[in-house]
């Protein structure tokens, strides 16, 4: 089961008694489920996992091109300087194509207009310290094209529409700015959620440089919106500390992002219509595990590269896969980074294991590569770590195709550095000064099919338990009594696990804690003993999502570094955090963590994508014709951000082709100050 509970935990302010007493941290265990259901706009016909098979299996491998998002600059220029800006970015029904041999889909998706919007959304790219603003707009239609559940706890109109809130995973930000569960609105800001405050976020930028996503995060629709295409990648740039590494750049930087998918025979995305528990929930079910595997919104597609490195920002996007990724040549992969930060030196592996909503940045050089095929491979069983092993569909993800470099390619200078940042370790910061006991309970039917699942014994109504204090730094002690491994995420805040020991005699653990609800009293550290299981190394540094695995207790260290009306400079991490310690809707709730909402993973969060501006189809600036623009008013927008590139099949000049599609808008301008 892969849906957990999430917190809302209270801050007590400790620095001003005449301004705001209290902010709400929003916790999710990672959840990546699949919970929508009921209230089916288009009842699906009964439909059978053979039939999911083969359509699935009807569909060639490798004949589609691998698409790169556009990617939009999230920040303006004003006398050399980095300087905010203004977007809208929109959310629309369209159709996509995700392979050749498929109808097109109805999708939801994120653009700046229908034309532009693209599944996954487009890529946003943000400067350290440059605050960005997004006005988020819904335009999406009156019924959902995926079923949903309202017996669990969900977003319901009274008139129609489908709501959704932005979330952007990983950013540190002002809670009214965090895409709450409750924050939701319709159409035209028809109907809005308890929690809705406003339409335009403020995302400050202030972390480490990084890898970030936005998505939605509407209670109870998560998942279902999520499936529907409602996701894009966010990244932070600060050129002084990303140049002097001389990681591979421009046309060699790209994204990968995963999601598993299953269609049905029309070509429409097939989810569930009945639950897997239909007396209690009707169309809930636990997890989604799509057929066919999507690599930026194409089913099983190819890549040519030529013989130079390339960086790969690889995020799961999938609702409960997990994905233990390697390359079938045996070329190792360099990992350079997490989904929050860098690391303190680059780390070479042989596969790389990802959780649904987990990014990591990692390096391939493919001048190494002893075949001219290569193929990304998929390992991890599912559910992770104890299911079914991944077959010939679901075991493969993509294809590189190696050719040698061209006449009209310029020469590699990229490298894997030797070091990277100084901030990576825990013992950049002070030490803990609270210990947390987060325990993570299933609730089964009598048949031992899932129900929901509970942190800490608690649902949705419950008062809050947990009242971390901003500014500080505390450990907690997470443990796992599920059978499945748990992405864990955090809101305004960030953590990394820094040990895994195995519980023993876990039945008798599990029986004190089902009737107790205490690990003090059911006296853990005489359960916590068994093996530890190292942290791995390319995970020691600051994440979005830590993997917790079953009877295991997981320590994690978490910062909250939120200074209310202060701006604070850690020396030692390197980065700068502006207090927004300001009351969160919704605060004193905490979020139910059933497996109700099939999201993945972040449950009052907010997200943010911006989409280019186009003036009459061309890039607004630089006169540069940008096929497929938004020619209208709403794209029209002084300071809305400009194209770096637009959506684009990535194609290097070669000894066939010679098309090779480059905006000449840098992205990266390292004389820039900050």
């Amino acid at each position: 089961m892969r849906l957990v509970r999430q917190i809302i935990f209270v801050f007590g302010n400790m620095m001003d008694e005449n301004r705001a007493r209290v902010v709400a941290l929003v916790v999710a265990v990672v959840v990546v489920v699949v919970g929508v259901a009921g209230n089916v706009a288009a009842a699906q016909a009964a439909v059978t996992a053979a039939d999911l098979q083969r359509v699935a299996g009807s569909l060639q491998m490798y004949v589609d091109a691998l698409p790169q998002m556009a990617k939009i600059r999230g920040y303006g220029f004003q006398r050399g300087q980095a300087v905010p800006i203004n977007l809208t970015i929109g959310m629309y029904q369209k159709t996509w194509k995700f392979h050749r041999d498929l109808p097109a889909t109805p999708v939801f998706v994120y653009g700046q207009c229908p034309d532009s919007a693209t599944f996954p959304g487009p890529t946003i790219m943000a400067r350290h310290d440059v605050p960005l603003f997004v006005r988020w707009e819904n335009h999406l239609p009156a019924s959902h094209i995926l079923p949903w559940d309202p017996t669990v706890p969900t977003a319901i109109p009274k008139n129609g529409g489908v709501p959704t809130v932005v979330h952007l995973h990983g950013s540190a930000h002002p809670p009214q700015s965090d895409g709450s569960a409750f924050a939701w609105f319709t159409a035209g800001f028809a109907e809005k959620g308890p929690a809705w405050t406003q339409a335009t976020y403020r995302y400050p930028n202030v972390q480490p440089p990084g890898n970030l996503w936005y998505h939605d995060h509407a209670l109870g629709l998560t998942r279902a919106n999520l499936l529907a295409g409602l996701l894009g990648a966010y990244v932070i740039e600060k050129p002084e500390v990303d140049t002097p590494m001389d990681l591979p750049c421009d046309d060699d930087d790209l994204h990968l992002v995963i999601a598993d998918r299953s269609f049905n025979v029309d070509g429409s995305l097939y989810m569930n219509s009945t639950g897997v528990a239909p007396n209690i929930h009707p169309q809930w079910a636990p997890e989604y595990f799509g057929e066919a595997i999507t690599v930026n919104g194409k089913a099983w597609p190819f890549l040519v590269v030529h013989r130079r490195r390339y960086r790969l920002r690889i995020l799961n996007a999938s609702n409960a896969r997990y994905f233990n990724v390697s390359l079938s040549n045996g070329l190792p992969i360099h990992v350079v980074g997490s989904d929050a930060s860098y690391l303190s030196a680059p780390v070479t592996v042989s596969n790389l294991l990802l959780s649904p909503a987990e990014i990591f940045d990692v390096v391939v050089d493919f001048s190494q590569s002893p075949t001219a095929e290569v193929e990304l491979l998929n390992s991890a069983p599912y559910p992770f770590p104890t299911g079914a092993a991944p077959g010939p569909l679901n075991g493969k993800v993509m294809k590189f195709v190696v050719q040698p470099n061209g006449p009209l390619d310029p020469p590699d200078n990229s490298t894997v550095p030797d070091h990277e940042v100084p901030y990576a370790s825990v013992t950049a910061l002070p030490p803990t000064t609270m210990t947390r006991y987060i325990v993570m309970y299933e609730y089964l039917t009598p048949t031992g099919q899932s129900t929901h699942l509970y942190i800490n014994g608690l649902r949705l109504e419950d008062p809050v338990t947990e009242t971390p204090k901003s500014g500080t730094t505390e450990l907690w002690q997470v443990i796992n009594l599920t059978g499945d491994n748990h992405p864990l995420h955090i809101h305004l805040g960030m953590f990394q696990a820094v040990k895994m020991q195995q519980l023993v005699n876990l039945q008798a653990f599990t029986d004190c804690m089902t009737a107790v609800n205490d690990a003090v009293k059911c006296n853990v550290d005489q359960h916590a003993v068994g093996p530890v299981v190292p942290v791995p190394d390319h995970e020691k540094t600051w994440k979005n999502v830590i993997k917790v695995p079953p009877g295991f207790v997981t320590s994690v260290v978490i910062a909250f570094k939120l200074k209310l009306g202060l701006l604070v400079t850690f020396k030692r991490f390197n980065c700068k955090v502006r207090n927004t310690n300001m009351p969160h809707d919704r605060i004193g709730r905490p979020i139910d963590r059933r497996r109700n909402s099939g999201q993945i993973l972040l449950r009052e969060g907010i997200t943010r994508q911006t989409s280019a501006v186009l003036l009459n189809g061309r890039a607004a600036a630089a006169g540069v014709f940008i096929p497929g623009g938004c020619d209208d008013d709403n794209s029209r927008q002084q300071h809305s951000g400009q194209l770096l590139n637009p959506p684009r099949t990535h194609l290097r000049a070669n000894a066939t082709n010679n098309t090779k599609i480059t905006i000449i808008f840098p992205y990266r301008v390292a004389s820039v100050e900050e």
